[in-house]
Parts: structure tokens; C-alpha cells; sequence
């Protein structure tokens, strides 16, 4: 139950109008879609999470005390995105 949120996640939540509360919702019913082991920052993990019927999009990994680190937080919209799951190719 506990994390670190970066203020770049806080200030992306709040730019798409999530609270703290929905963020911990989103996770607690999430799905990995991406595993990235080889971050600069560290092993992290695309998840992908419901709020209501908008699908939310985290990064997260963990730091050194082990705790959660929420990197970012985005809803997942085109051009990048062709749905919640699926990115559009290169």
C-alpha cells in the first residue's frame, strides 16, 4: 500500500483530471501490458487500468526500499495509441 508518485506522474494525473485515489484504483485491477528490465532508471512496467470506462495507462517500477515508483500516468490516445492495448507501429 505504499508508493512514490514523481511530480511528473502527479502533474500528467491531474493534467488528464485523476486523483491519487483514482491512480490506486486503476492499479489495483491492472494488467502489465509492457515489461521494460533493461530501463535506465531501473526495471519498470507499462500497466494498463480502468477508471470508470477510460483506460488509464501507468509506469511504474520500484526503488531500492522496495516501495512502488509511479514514473507516469497517461490516458492512451492516437496518434501513439490505436487502442488501450495496442500501439500504433513505427
Amino acid at each position: 500500500g505504499e508508493y512514490v508518485i514523481t511530480r511528473h506522474a502527479d502533474n500528467e494525473r491531474r493534467n488528464d483530471g485523476l486523483s491519487t485515489e483514482d491512480i490506486e484504483d486503476v492499479l489495483s485491477g491492472s494488467q502489465i501490458l509492457e515489461e521494460y528490465p533493461e530501463d535506465r532508471r531501473g526495471r519498470s512496467c507499462l500497466v494498463l487500468g480502468w477508471h470508470g470506462n477510460r483506460p488509464v495507462h501507468v509506469v511504474c517500477g520500484a526503488n531500492t526500499d522496495g516501495w512502488l515508483v509511479i514514473i507516469t500516468v497517461y490516458i492512451p490516445m492516437p496518434p501513439k495509441w490505436i487502442s488501450a492495448t495496442e500501439r500504433r507501429s513505427k
